[in-house]
């Protein structure tokens, strides 16, 4: 009997990916597809385990579950930065300082 893959497999590996590249979109793009991506890894492993021998495309659940962890934490990183930022020093403030900062890369 040939191996079935497991269902939303390659889709978990991208969803891992996705979050930890969308980590600058101000941490909430890539929370979302972290966490959909650990629930889709919850339910695969879960059907993997019932019959291993059934199913192929483990391994793809298993990278995405730690891509997707691992792009949790850093958008959960860059949510946490850009709420002090926004609290604590102000978004007028820290516009003025990437203005300054690309003046002086640019030699003005």
């Amino acid at each position: 009997m040939e191996k079935q893959t497991l269902p939303n497999s390659t889709l978990i590996l991208v969803f891992g990916i996705v979050s930890i590249v969308t980590c600058c979109c101000y941490g909430v793009l890539g929370l979302i597809f972290g966490i959909i991506a650990l629930v889709l890894a919850k339910n695969a492993t879960a059907l993997y385990l019932e019959n291993p021998e059934i199913y192929s495309g483990y391994n793809n659940v298993k990278a995405g579950r730690t891509l997707s962890i691992i792009g949790i934490v850093l958008n959960g990183i860059y949510l946490i930065l850009t709420i002090y930022i926004y609290i604590f020093i102000g978004m007028d403030a820290y516009q003025e300082f990437i203005q300054e900062m690309i003046l002086e890369a640019q030699g003005g």
